[in-house]
């Protein structure tokens, strides 16, 4: 069986865009677009249609993209399965991650990994918490790192817990503070970070009886660090994605203090590729020196 042609409609979904699927590919727009005509004509419809927006499934190819994506991982694991006995020579580890992870943590995780294993290739998607459960459900990736509390029909490991912190522009009022009262930055405008069904500070505003008054709300840690330095608001972030910060801004504790747990999620052991499984391992081993 080519699986090619499945893998080449379930990229152009991903991309909205043929150009764009070629080219990640490794094929011509037009060879792409041959796969595609060719598939279509084997099964009698059509299974993208284009538009202004960009290229879309058809009703038919919905119905058809789970069966895909079954037989592309069906084949991958297969391949991953041969390279186990060969040493692990071949792989694909796929990630859903949040910003912080992604800075402060994969890094040096993925070049320990590659030491050991450099035939194994990384796709990392970046997300929520809300998308990065929905990525595992569908296949798009292997496993992927969430808070716990706002994950239902999935299996997760605790890996870390950390700190999130309020964070002010310089000079602001609440800046006197050793630790800031929850009801007093609820009082100010709020930036806040997009992190899908659940996000740990909305949460610890709740359970204070209060509201923040929420101003902007963006999908992007620096971004919002940007915006704090203008003096557009105020906001809560973890502690990790604040090592490094590029700008100028004050961080202070929080009171009641917020933690955020970090867990890996995945959908079914069994399923599990080889290599995502032996770098999950790695995420284990390495959880307590972890930032």
């Amino acid at each position: 069986m080519d699986t090619r042609k499945y893998e080449a409609v379930l990229r152009i979904v991903e991309r909205k865009n043929f150009a764009r699927a070629a080219e990640d590919l490794g094929y011509t727009q037009s060879a792409l677009s041959q796969m595609v005509a060719s598939l279509e004509n084997e099964i009698g419809f059509k299974l993208i249609e284009r538009s202004r927006t960009g290229s879309h499934l058809t009703l038919e190819g919905e119905t058809l993209l789970p069966f895909m994506e079954q037989v592309l991982n069906a084949q991958r694991s297969f391949q991953e399965r041969a390279a186990q006995i060969n040493g692990l020579e071949i792989g694909v580890v796929r990630i859903g991650t949040i910003a912080s992870i992604s800075a402060h943590w994969l890094p040096s995780l993925i070049r320990e990994f590659e030491h050991d294993h450099p035939g194994v290739k990384f796709v990392i998607h970046q997300g929520d918490y809300t998308l990065i459960p929905e990525w595992i459900n569908s296949g798009l990736i292997d496993f992927g790192f969430v808070n716990p509390s706002g994950v239902s029909g999935l299996q997760t490991k605790l890996l870390k817990s950390g700190s999130m912190s309020a964070v002010l522009p310089k000079e602001h009022r609440l800046c006197k503070h050793k630790a800031i009262p929850l009801r007093e930055l609820a009082k100010e405008p709020f930036i806040l970070l997009e992190e899908g069904a659940y996000y740990e500070p909305l949460e610890a505003f709740a359970a204070c009886g209060c509201e923040p008054q929420v101003k902007y709300t963006i999908h992007d840690d620096y971004s919002i660090m940007a915006m704090v330095e203008q003096g557009l608001g105020v906001t809560i972030l973890a502690d990790l994605i604040m090592r490094g910060c590029p700008y100028d801004l004050v961080t202070r504790p929080t009171e009641p203090p917020i933690t955020r747990d970090i867990a890996l999620a995945w959908k079914d052991t069994a399923r599990l590729p080889i290599a995502a499984k032996r770098f999950m391992d790695l995420l284990e081993q390495r959880a307590q020196v972890l930032p």
